[in-house]
Order: C-alpha cells, then structure tokens, then sequence
C-alpha cells in the first residue's frame, strides 16, 4: 500500500490525507518541546498516551453537545478527523496561577483565581504565539465577533466539564490550550468546532491532594518522568493503552 501524502507536521502530531474527502489521519508523535522547541526530547510512549486521552476527552465533550474534528481512533497512535480550516489561535483557559499568568503578574503558582479567564495568543511559532486582545484578531481577520463570541461560549463549557470530570478522579485543571477550525457542511454551511488534541501537552493538572504535577511541565522544569505522569492522568480515567504506553513504532508505521 503506497504511503499516505503528508499534509502537514507540528511538534507533536503529523497529519496524513484521510481515507475520505473532508477527513485526515492524526497521527501522535513521541517528540516532547518546550520554550517554543528549545528543549526536545523523545519519549516513547508519550503518542499512544496523546492518543487514547484525546480520544477520551474529545468523545466525552461530543456527548455534551461540543462540535469537535474528531471522528474515531484508529490505532494506538492514529484518529481520523475531520478537515478543518484552523483559526490561527490559541485559546486558553485559566483557572489557577500558573506558568507565564503567574510570572506576569506576579501570582504565587497554585493560587485560584478570582473566576476563569480566557486569553488569545496568535499562532505562530516565529513571533512566540504572542497575547492578543479581541481587537488584534477581529482587525487581522483572524476571525470575527461572531466566532470569537462563539470560541468564548464553548471554551467556558468545556472547561466547566472538564474541571468537574478532572476533580472526580481527583486532579485540579490548572488552565489549558484549545484550538478550534471552521467546519463546512454539504449545504456550505460553517460551524465552529474543537480541534487540534486535548491531552497532558496542552494542560496543566495538579494532583488534588499533593499538588503533584502530571502535565508537561514534568518535562519543561525536571520535575518527573514525564510518561509515568501521564500514564497517572491515563489510569484516573481508565483508558490506559491496551499494550501499554510503550508502543515505539514511529512515523514509518503509517502506509
């Protein structure tokens, strides 16, 4: 079978022409960044973990009525998503100090905030995902009232189900990073729906108890190994991998 066309690849993840129009292959890779790629390594394991708690956390919120990519997992490394034009935003959602809100404002880490709040950074790797205000993005056309009204309202929902589903297996979200992509139906309708992952990558989760870190910020600071954290984040909700998180087949393994 002749390999599948490449169509795009990120720190994290490489996305293959999908079987279908209108879908792609995700596939999740071992490769850990942080300080904007200035520190790498490879951790096995570290993709087939991605993999199944994105598929997770994507299936949960699609039962609550959140429009997201995804369509199913595939294999232990793979999902078949749906295509979608990226807002160039990273949407994130903070609910404790933490990371550069912290630094900013000179918040000691941990400390809850007076409510969520909900910032932009631009995408892009070249300016440092810079912070942006509503004003920057609807003036650059990076999307409009609309759809930033839109981004708002399903950033606040997802964080209200995830913060609840976390706590029950008791983790506290921290903050996290979202994406979202225009969706265009057969009518040429668009929609606005999650997309890119939701995995330890692009959250923080603290122990309830210990303030045990679990997330990425095992791997930017040394704080622990960083698969046995996520393997931790993996048991709470009980889908660790069928073969364990130590699958080691790379990118090679898609055809």
């Amino acid at each position: 079978m002749a390999r599948r066309r490449r169509v795009y690849e990120g720190k994290a993840k490489i996305l293959y022409e999908g079987p279908e129009p209108g879908t792609l292959i995700q596939y999740f890779k071992d490769d850990a960044t942080a300080f904007n790629n200035a520190k790498h390594a490879i951790v096995t394991g570290k993709g087939v973990l991605n993999n199944r708690i994105s598929e997770f956390l994507m299936t949960r919120l699609g039962e609550i009525g959140i429009p997201t990519h995804f369509i199913k997992r595939l294999n232990m490394r793979e999902q078949l998503v749906r295509e979608v034009e990226i807002i160039p935003l990273e949407v994130v959602v903070r609910n404790y100090a933490a990371g550069s809100l912290a630094k900013r404002f000179g918040l000691e880490e941990g400390s809850l905030l007076p409510r969520s709040i909900v910032e932009y950074y631009y995408k892009s790797d070249e300016l440092g995902d810079p912070l942006v205000t509503e004003e920057h993005v609807t003036a650059f056309g990076w999307a409009t009232y609309q759809e930033l009204d839109e981004i708002l309202n399903l950033a606040l929902r997802i964080n209200d189900f995830l913060s609840g589903l976390f706590t029950g297996v008791g983790l506290k979200l921290i903050d996290f990073k979202v994406e979202f992509g225009r969706l265009w139906d057969e009518n040429d309708e668009m929609r606005i729906v999650l997309a890119d992952e939701l995995s330890p990558d692009n959250m923080r989760l603290w122990d309830i108890e210990t303030n045990e870190r679990y997330d990425k910020d095992r791997f930017r600071f040394g704080l622990g190994d960083l698969k046995q954290g996520y393997a931790e984040i993996a048991r709470r909700l009980g889908i660790l991998p069928e073969a364990g998180p130590a699958d080691v087949r790379g990118t090679g393994t898609l055809q």
